[in-house]
């Protein structure tokens, strides 16, 4: 493990730095000390051009599609700095699924004509693409997907169901993890799909949750097309295509989980101090439990993202993070609830502005609206990008060398 960093990332940083300070307004505070959603909403788009203009979106990626040619790095710094000042990287969950996880699985799977058509699109924003993988059979055993595909002369003819997917209605195209030989065994009979979105054979329906947001879609699939062409890897190379781009998503988060649990259990010791807890022992215990644990988060969080920039494949050390932050922030959100008491059933404050991990930077620490709704998202958490049952169970099977539960 190695936590130190390079001198050229090192001005990579201090560049970072000078753009923030130049571009944020006066006593910036994080973009959850924003008073309303409305103005969230505004500042979220303003910023992501900010990012774009200023060259710090896709730092990593070839100069020929708009990047600067940088090394990952560098993506990693700049991810750190606006995570510790409080902001977002581009528009979420598009540039999550987007730029971060399509755009590096093209550069690692895609064809040049790929790459060309759709690189520079993703940077700018007009291109704006969502995650078709889990269906209602088919979430934690991925591999189980029924959607199908069939060429029909140039084009994949597609026909299934896809659900959870972020923000889909607002998406221009959807990468589709799709079985294009049924014959096949599970794995190794799927293909990664580049469908669009904008086409009649493509129904979006927005699900309503619990916490009232409406970011998830189902999406629908009836004779929907694509070009022949817009197959990522080779036909048959689903599977393998899908691994890496999860891989894009995990390492990053390695240095950003860490960084963003820390601030929000920052705020938690706050509400302690607000609701006069502080004090008590039963409290502290509880508060020192969760500090023992994001501390542990964080160095493994370095071990993680050591060895993804050393070219290392992230393998079962994703397991142990996706359960470890997931397992923690159900406990440490709970620990707000117990705080805030029955003045926490009056909801106040604003809502969070994010549906996933911790709770936007600069939040309130008395808003119980925000912290339910976090509370809300912390249980689903230890269910989405794998549940906590199936991480236990590859660490035991495949880490410990433990016997597989019989088959029913």
């Amino acid at each position: 493990m190695d936590t130190t960093y390079p001198a050229g990332a090192e001005e990579f940083r201090a560049e970072v730095r000078a753009v923030l300070a130049e571009e944020l307004p006066p006593g910036w505070r994080g973009i959850g000390a924003i008073p309303d959603a409305r103005a969230t909403k505004e500042f979220v788009r303003s910023w992501r051009r900010t990012l774009y203009r200023r060259g710090l979106l896709g730092v990593a990626w070839p100069q020929r599609y708009g990047g600067r040619g940088l090394s990952t790095l560098h993506q990693v710094v700049l991810v750190e700095e606006l995570t510790l000042a409080g902001l977002p990287f581009g528009e979420q969950p598009q540039d999550s699924t987007g730029l971060k996880m399509l755009g590096n699985t093209l550069l690692r799977w895609g064809t040049e004509a790929q790459q060309a058509e759709f690189l520079p699109g993703l940077l700018s924003g007009e291109q704006r693409w969502c995650q078709g993988f889990s269906e209602p059979g088919a979430g934690s055993d991925l591999a189980s997907v029924s959607t199908r595909a069939r060429l029909e002369g140039d084009e994949w003819v597609v026909d299934g169901q896809k659900i959870w997917t972020s923000g889909a209605d607002t998406c221009t195209g959807i990468f589709v993890l799709a079985r294009t030989d049924p014959a096949a065994p599970k794995h190794r009979g799927l293909s990664f799909l580049l469908v669009p979105m904008d086409q009649p054979g493509v129904e979006v329906r927005p699900i309503r949750h619990m916490a009232g947001g409406r970011e998830f879609c189902e999406v629908f699939f009836t004779g929907a097309r694509t070009r022949r062409d817009l197959v990522v890897g080779e036909p048959g190379q689903g599977w393998q295509v899908a691994k890496t781009l999860l891989t894009f998503e995990r390492g990053e988060e390695a240095a950003t989980n860490p960084i963003l649990f820390r601030a929000e259990l920052d705020r938690l010791t706050e509400l302690a101090r607000l609701t006069g807890r502080a004090g008590d022992p039963v409290m502290r215990q509880r508060i020192a439990w969760c500090y023992a644990r994001v501390e542990v988060m964080r160095y493994l969080g370095y071990r993680i993202l050591t060895g993804v920039l050393s070219g290392e494949e992230i393998g079962h050390a994703a397991s142990v993070s996706k359960l470890y932050w997931s397992e923690y922030h159900r406990v440490v959100t709970q620990l707000a609830l117990d705080l805030l008491g029955l003045d926490g059933l009056a909801l106040t404050g604003k809502a969070p502005s994010r549906h996933m991990r911790a709770d936007d930077p600069g939040a309130d620490p008395a808003s119980s609206n925000s912290w339910w709704q976090v509370s809300l998202n912390a249980r689903a958490g230890t269910i989405y990008a794998g549940t906590s049952e199936v991480q236990r169970t590859i660490l035991a099977e495949q880490v410990l060398g433990l016997p597989r539960e019989p088959k029913i």
